[in-house]
């Protein structure tokens, strides 16, 4: 099943969408928000998945035009937000367009941080910037919504507690992240909020591209209407989203309504192009001894979205245009 929030107070009104994200309708009978449902899952979920069939079915006459842009992000806001980078293609680019050695332990040992969740975009939303010279940069990404997670979950058990999915634009500015990294604290300024994709979907809606805790689809980016790249999100994920989980959860729980990310979705065949600007800079940087790409200005929009085999898209679209103001 599809879910969205629309925007209504501080946790939107979640609302269930049909399959084909013409059609929606409300449940406030079931739950009111989506953390509402995630925290009662076991109880909400079949309830939620009997309203999505009848509205797949037709069988709703009152069900309502969907449109992505009424969407706040499924969690408007969330109690946790952390950032793996589960694609080793990514890290090593980094380290390469700077000279440096991959780390082994990067092979072994996932990297992650800890975000920002009091406040997340809709797919339609700005992304504000106060200073172009900040370096503002898309990072397309998946990332999952966990039911409670005990301490000490297993990568093996990890899997069974990912509810539900949704498309990423982890913004980053990226002039503002060696500062960040020197004082060795981890990012904070350089990662503004993030935007989510108008629905969250259940593993089960995936039809057989869920497979070993990764989706294996292609994860599709424009910048002002240039591809900039459709990398496989299954195929190179060193760490699964099962393997994301269980590492965060070694020395903590996590509650229901923690989202998980994936980390930039990238490829080593370059045919299938790059989710994020920095790496597009860095290929040229390596190929060319100079980046040429610039990051994103004001009025440049943005677009991620992941179609199924037959070109529908699955999530919906995330299409934000970046906004400058004053200050």
């Amino acid at each position: 099943m599809k879910l969205a929030s629309l925007k209504h107070g501080r946790d939107g009104r979640l609302v269930v969408v049909s399959r084909d994200l013409s059609h929606y309708v409300a449940v406030p009978e079931i739950a009111a928000t989506l953390q509402q449902a995630l925290d009662d899952w076991a109880t909400s979920e079949p309830r939620l998945k009997a309203v999505s069939d009848r509205l797949n079915s037709g069988a709703i006459a009152d069900a309502q035009p969907f449109d992505p842009a009424a969407c706040a992000a499924p969690l408007p806001r969330a109690y946790q937000w952390v950032d793996g980078s589960a694609y080793l293609n990514h890290v090593e680019l980094v380290r390469k367009a700077r000279g440096a050695e991959m780390p082994p332990s990067f092979y072994t040992d996932p990297l992650m941080y800890q975000g920002g969740s009091d406040e997340m975009l809709g797919a339609r939303d700005p992304i504000v910037i106060r200073d172009e010279a900040w370096g503002t940069d898309l990072e397309a990404e998946l990332a999952v919504i966990t039911d409670d997670v005990a301490v000490g979950t297993s990568a093996a058990e990890a899997g069974r507690h990912i509810k539900l999915l949704m498309l990423v634009n982890d913004v980053s500015l990226r002039n503002l992240i060696p500062n960040e990294l020197a004082k060795g604290f981890g990012f904070v300024l350089s990662k503004p909020a993030s935007a989510f994709s108008p629905v969250a979907v259940t593993p089960d809606e995936l039809e057989g591209h869920w497979r070993d805790d990764r989706l294996h689809l292609p994860l599709r980016t424009w910048v002002n209407d240039r591809w900039l790249g459709e990398p496989n999100a299954g195929e190179e994920m060193q760490f699964s989203h099962a393997d994301l989980i269980a590492h965060l959860a070694r020395t903590r729980g996590l509650v229901a309504g923690s989202i998980v990310g994936s980390g930039t979705v990238s490829n080593r065949d370059r045919t299938r192009g790059s989710c994020c600007l920095a790496e597009v800079r860095m290929i040229e940087t390596i190929e060319q001894g100079a980046a040429k790409t610039p990051f994103l200005k004001a009025g440049d929009r943005v677009r991620i979205d992941m179609l199924d085999l037959e070109g529908r898209s699955i999530f919906g679209s995330i299409e934000q245009t970046v906004q400058l103001v004053a200050g």
